[in-house]
């Protein structure tokens, strides 16, 4: 194990229950809830500040903020919701900024499977009738996009790590 995937290694089992977390909430009520972006950045904070060294700590919440400012000229013109422009945020300082091109490609595959693996989803009657009050489900040209960042997250992470 090279020393670069200790932080994802740290990383991964905490992030994994919020990412869970941000992913149904966003699929159920087509909201992502201030708590869990609060709490992705909390475990940013406290195992960044133990996993990474001063200045990659730094640099990396340098990554939130950008994302931020992104994230609200973008919602702000309609192209994405709040709640997926705060998510975005608070995944940012997760990723190496080494690893932006693959992080993209990474991101545009978990779109695509998202989007493609709900819509199947949606089209199941059992998964339909069992998931009755699912928001996501209401034909709308609206999609939950914190399944595919939450996905984007776990992935990245996972293939850091190992």
């Amino acid at each position: 194990m090279d020393l670069a995937s200790v932080p994802a290694l740290w990383f991964l089992p905490c992030v994994i229950p919020i990412a869970i977390w941000a992913a149904y909430s966003d699929l159920s009520r087509m909201k992502i809830p201030n708590k869990s972006v609060l709490a992705l950045m909390a475990v940013f904070l406290v195992v960044g500040a133990l996993a990474l060294p001063f200045p990659e700590f730094g640099a990396r919440l340098l990554h939130f903020v950008a994302i931020l400012v992104l994230g609200f000229v973008a919602s702000a013109m309609g192209l994405v919701g709040a709640g997926d422009a705060k998510f975005a945020a608070a995944m940012a300082p997760f990723f190496a900024l080494q690893d932006l091109s693959m992080s993209l490609f990474l991101l545009a595959g978990c779109v695509i499977f998202g989007y493609v693996s709900h819509r199947i989803a949606r089209a199941i009657p059992a998964i339909r009738n069992a998931t009755p009050t699912w928001q996501s489900w209401v034909e709308t040209k609206q999609f939950p996009m914190g399944y595919p960042l939450a996905l984007t997250l776990v992935a990245y992470l996972a293939l850091r790590a190992f």
